[in-house]
């Protein structure tokens, strides 16, 4: 079994950049040319006395990424620990650096754009790896795993979030370089698998009995972005904002501090020898994601954005992929959607529902009332099992209707309603016998037979809530199956300290989940915190929706961009045409000086009530300038919002169809805008070619 290097030298020259472990000095040098990139293992030997210009020192390679002008390695600078997983030490990216390929003699500002966005996005992610231990995968697919392998070979690859940029050293590890055909397994130790999400590792007592508890949500680099550019489904089957929330408790777990490698000679593993009681391990995992259809929602400015949803026809392929790879990875899928049943949300939840009765065979319905809502529950099973889509178990509640007032204590319903499915389900049960330490094998002991799939219309706040509610319910049963409390009891009440802990663990997950989809934090975390709703957490959840509105609205476009840029989605280097015409604003100068307008008619408006008069100064040439200026702040706002497409800080690097059809309708729009339609140009100077990439895709859509 390779491991990463732990300790990683980079040596600077004028001709190349060379890697080396200096723990490992008979290991190969991995060398990458400059300025052609070109990859080769070179005998660490031969290169000492090279004339370099630095020597530092990294945690790591994150991988190599090509832009419009140059190619440039990301290295790990500063890495912190978090904390010990099984022994193994597993740790946050904090710093990191771009090395060029070329000295680059003059400035390009597409190039410069491109770096701050590839830069913004490395410093906001919270990025964990670990040199010895797979992130990717929880410990029941591990566990089933051939181990001999390298690490990054092992890796999940919907969670292995850096796979793009490893692109090149793992292409050069499957078929070689130049002068080096065939495979290179030197180059092993280099690629080094990180994960996107939460990883927190609380070691803790529960009645006085030592433990570790661990979160991971492992969000996939498959159709990942921001809030309002990214919904459903693509054509692969992969669902916008998809999680995978691993909840791990582990007894006995002496590895579980920071402190040393006890005595242990092994550096590459990072692993703390442990003895005494067999470690025993318990994993419980569900996942989220978005409702499994065509669907996005069109940011026009308006606070409740609106809603296309394309056929179910079109997206049926897309959705038999993705419950092709849910049921094959986690066996029964308990499929609950708890977005609104009226109003807007209601085109939504419809869809999921008829997508669900054409995947599955001889769908029954099952519907439950009372005097809250007409449609408290909603299932749609089979009872027959003819195809592998009758492991779809659709569970429909209505929320907000339920938890209306306050009542947040009533979202109980739903974890007594899907008992018995939780009880079938189980969870992860394995022990690390001593002897098996040497290869990190588990002796398996119960597996986890399906998984809880659950959604709301952006997959964070309500979804957080049932999660914890989930993982609440089944840690309960843990500990009872553990011996640690009797049966009906509840570690709430058994350990209040405890409590604590597991509350604010979950809050602290739902508010890093919400950041990295919407900006903001979560809402309804004051129920995750302190078990009740109260009026500042809803206070707080107003301060939240105004602040996603603006960050969705006006600066979620560079955030897209980023995501795109990183994972693969985009690449400048290959764009069939100029990057320069991509960040260009193509919109009529007119336009683009509305929101200007705005600005100095409130400044004036506003200098112009609190400028003292003089006493001799007459009345009406004031009101007249405060009447003039008001009129026009209330036209340049009253356009701003009636035309709001043209305002949204759209993504630029992989336009979304639905808004450049939506760009040529309020265009049009404008024209014949009685003010300005006669100062906008006939012939539009237009949006960049890249803009038109998916317009066809977007001529598809059912309104």
């Amino acid at each position: 079994m390779t491991l990463p290097y732990r300790d990683t030298n980079v040596q600077v020259a004028s001709d190349s950049y060379i890697f080396s472990s200096p723990s490992s000095p008979n290991a190969p040098a991995l060398t990458i040319d400059r300025p052609t990139g070109d990859i080769r293992l070179n005998d660490a030997s031969l290169l000492v006395g090279k004339r370099v210009s630095r020597v530092s020192s990294i945690a790591g390679i994150l991988g190599m990424i090509q832009l419009r002008l140059d190619k440039y390695i990301i290295v790990i600078t500063k890495a912190q620990p978090v904390g010990r997983l099984k022994g193994h030490m597993v740790y946050k990216i904090i710093s990191t650096d771009l090395l060029p390929l070329r000295e680059r003699q003059v400035t390009d500002p597409d190039e410069d754009r491109f770096l701050a966005l590839l830069r913004s996005f490395l410093k906001s992610g919270p990025m964990y790896f670990s040199y010895s231990i797979d992130l990717t995968n929880s410990f029941q697919r591990q566990s089933q795993q051939d181990t001999s392998g390298p690490l990054w070979s092992r890796a999940d690859d919907r969670f292995f979030w850096n796979r793009f940029v490893q692109s090149d050293l793992i292409n050069f590890r499957t078929q070689g370089g130049r002068g080096q055909p065939g495979p290179q397994p030197g180059v092993d130790p280099y690629i080094l698998p990180v994960v996107f999400g939460v990883l927190e590792i609380t070691p803790t007592t529960f009645k006085g009995t030592p433990l570790t508890v661990v979160l991971i949500s492992r969000r996939s680099r498959h159709r990942a972005g921001t809030r309002y550019f990214t919904r459903g489904l693509d054509d692969e089957g992969h669902a916008a904002n998809y999680n995978e929330t691993e909840q791990i408790v582990i007894l006995n777990d002496t590895g579980g501090s920071l402190g040393g490698f006890a005595g242990t000679n092994d550096m590459q593993s990072g692993k703390r020898g442990v003895e005494g009681k067999e470690m025993q391990i318990m994993s419980y995992v569900q996942t989220r994601g978005s409702v499994p259809a065509f669907w996005a929602e069109v940011n026009t400015l308006k606070y409740t954005p609106k809603i296309q949803i394309r056929s179910i026809e079109a997206a049926y392929p897309a959705a038999k992929a993705h419950f092709d790879e849910q049921i094959r990875l986690y066996g029964d899928n308990y499929l609950v959607n708890l977005v609104n049943q009226k109003g807007r949300e209601m085109r939504v939840k419809q869809a999921y529902e008829q997508m669900v009765e054409k995947l599955v065979s001889a769908p029954r319905e099952h519907q439950e009332a009372d005097h809250r809502t007409d449609e408290k529950f909603h299932t749609i099973e089979t009872a027959q099992n003819r195809s592998k889509y009758d492991r779809l178990h659709y569970i429909y509640f209505d929320f907000h209707a339920e938890t209306k007032g306050l009542q947040m204590h009533r979202a109980q319903l739903l974890i007594d309603r899907m008992r018995e499915a939780l009880i079938a389900q189980q969870y992860f049960r394995a022990v690390d016998m001593p002897a098996s330490r040497i290869n990190g094998g588990l002796e398996v002991r119960n597996l986890q037979t399906s998984v809880v799939r659950t959604n709301c219309m952006d997959c964070l706040d309500r979804t957080n809530v049932v999660q914890s509610m989930l993982a609440r319910w089944t840690l309960d049963r843990m500990f009872v199956d553990l011996g640690l409390m009797s049966k009906g009891s509840s570690f709430a009440t058994e350990d209040p300290a405890f409590e604590f802990m597991f509350r604010n663990l979950w809050a602290d997950n739902a508010d890093t989940v919400s950041k990295a989809y919407s900006g903001t934090g979560a809402m309804k975390t004051d129920l995750t915190r302190l078990g009740k709703r109260t009026k500042g957490g809803a206070l707080q959840d107003g301060n939240v929706a105004v602040t996603r509105y603006c960050r969705n609205n006006f600066l979620d476009g560079p955030r897209q961009d980023s995501f795109d840029l990183f994972l693969g989605a985009y690449s400048p280097a290959t764009a069939n045409i100029g990057s320069s015409l991509v960040f260009a604003d193509r919109r009529p100068i007119l336009i683009q000086a509305v929101p200007y307008v705005a600005a100095f008619s409130l400044f004036f408006i506003f200098v112009g009530f609190f400028t003292p008069r003089l006493p001799d100064s007459g009345v009406w040439p004031l009101r007249l300038f405060l009447i003039f200026w008001t009129v026009v702040a209330v036209w340049s706002l009253h356009f701003i919002f009636n035309n709001g497409m043209l305002y949204v800080n759209w993504p630029k690097l992989n336009p979304r169809p639905w808004a450049t059809e939506g760009y040529h309708e309020t265009i049009s729009k404008v024209r014949k805008d009685k003010i300005l339609g006669p100062l906008v140009a006939r012939h539009e100077r237009g949006l960049s070619t890249a803009r038109y990439i998916n317009a066809e895709e977007g001529k598809k859509r059912i309104e």
